[in-house]
């Protein structure tokens, strides 16, 4: 069917299969902000919209005299961005989609714009395609490809008009927004729009619907693209494609509509803090538990790291990706391509949570039983019941619970100097 610029039509196109399969992403904010690399991807904003006085201190300390946010662009430079390595390192994370800022709200870009004169990355600082060159890459190790894209720009002169106009004008639309969201399209192909920047208009001023309506009905990728829901002031877990609701969302229930939490490893910022410190980062067990209850809930999960100005992603984002990837090695079969089981948790603890796959069960639970027995009240068990131990050879022995559900008796795990794994999964064949 052809879609209609109205949220009605465009609201009942179904959701290209991919995105629900993949389950786990990648999400990189890079742009000018990592050149300060302080406090967070805002610093334009705090520094010169709200003339915080840490800001302004941090800039006065650290740079000459009289220096603007545009001095920042020429070092920006992606000297050490190798692509390749990226694509390995997502690869080895796990990541099966991976979204790159291609415009944060500053409005410098990361590709060639031509309606973005001298302030991208292809005139200035790294003079590369950043976009072109790690779609290549993300391409070759077969992972999807997004871009995330702000409609607004802070500081944009035909933004401020159209804002002090009330947004009857849409001059910056025209001019801007809308000639990227063609251009990064046809230039790229994505897999994904992630659409940002939108809280401050109407869908009438950004003409979202037009932009959807092209790109479900004529555009190169309108059989595979997904887009997310922000895309008006009020669109955000109403309208769009899958829904992101707000930063770090977390329903606690099991939604109708596809979804994705988006969270930072870096709890602090988004993009790259040189000043951060470790007890401000995601450790390994966190991040295991956002993935395994945003799946169990139905959702996506979207990890970002911001890297340097260099194009480094810092080595302990790089450890915290890695530890990731291995545990997916060993438990993937539990997330990938899963659906929400009947029961989300297990008598609303939350240490044990469900996934399923036709009639498998898988439970995985993030605390490994003092006895070695885990109890599961909310399977019933059948004679035919099978369970396993994802990463271990054979069958493990059970039994039926005295109440209801059943008693797994997992392997004997020797006392072990280092920390064990943070989660484990055990199939289950034949239980209702």
């Amino acid at each position: 069917p052809r879609y209609r610029p109205d949220w009605v039509s465009l609201d009942a196109r179904p959701l290209p299969a991919w995105f629900d399969r993949a389950k786990v992403g990648v999400l990189l904010h890079w742009g000018v902000f990592s050149v300060p690399a302080w406090g967070s991807e805002w610093f334009w904003w705090h520094w010169q919209g709200e003339h915080r006085a840490d800001y302004e201190r941090f800039v006065r300390q650290r740079f000459p005299p009289a220096t603007s946010y545009a001095d920042f662009a020429p070092r920006f430079t992606a000297h050490d961005f190798q692509p390749r390595e990226w694509a390995r390192l997502f690869q080895r994370a796990g990541a099966r989609y991976v979204v790159l800022t291609t415009k944060h709200h500053e409005g410098f870009t990361n590709w060639g714009s031509p309606v973005s004169w001298n302030w991208n990355s292809l005139d200035t600082g790294p003079h590369r395609d950043l976009v072109g060159e790690l779609g290549q890459a993300l391409r070759e190790s077969n992972i999807r490809y997004g871009l995330y894209h702000s409609l607004l720009e802070w500081f944009n002169p035909l933004y401020l008009a159209d804002k002090e106009s009330g947004f009857k004008t849409q001059n910056f639309v025209s001019e801007k927004t809308m000639p990227e969201l063609y251009d990064l399209v046809l230039k790229y192909k994505p897999d994904l729009i992630w659409s940002d920047g939108d809280w401050e208009a109407p869908d009438s001023y950004w003409n979202s619907t037009s932009f959807l309506a092209w790109l479900y009905n004529d555009s190169p990728v309108k059989d595979t693209v997904v887009v997310n829901d922000r895309w008006c002031n009020n669109c955000s877990c109403h309208h769009g494609g899958y829904y992101n609701c707000a930063d770090k969302y977390k329903p606690g229930t099991l939604l109708a509509h596809k979804w994705e939490m988006c969270s930072s490893i870096d709890k602090r910022s988004w993009g790259y803090r040189s000043n951060m410190s470790i007890d401000e980062l995601m450790d390994v067990a966190d991040i295991i538990e956002e993935l395994v209850q945003t799946v169990s809930f139905g959702g996506n999960y979207l990890l970002n790291v911001g890297p340097t100005k260099e194009g480094v992603i810092a080595p302990i984002f790089q450890e915290r990706l890695l530890a990731l990837g291995r545990w997916l090695d060993t438990n993937g079969e539990a997330i990938y391509e899963s659906k929400p089981w009947r029961v989300q948790m297990e008598n609303s603890t939350d240490t044990v949570w469900y996934t399923s796959k036709g009639a498998v069960v898988y439970a995985i639970f993030l605390l490994w039983p003092r006895n070695n027995i885990l109890q599961l009240s909310s399977p019933a068990p059948s004679p035919a019941t099978q369970v396993t131990l994802l990463g271990f050879a054979g069958t493990l022995k059970w039994q039926k619970s005295p109440d209801e559900g059943l008693l797994i008796m997992l392997p004997y795990m020797l006392p072990s100097p280092v920390p064990p794994q943070p989660g484990w999964a055990v199939r289950l064949e034949g239980v209702k």
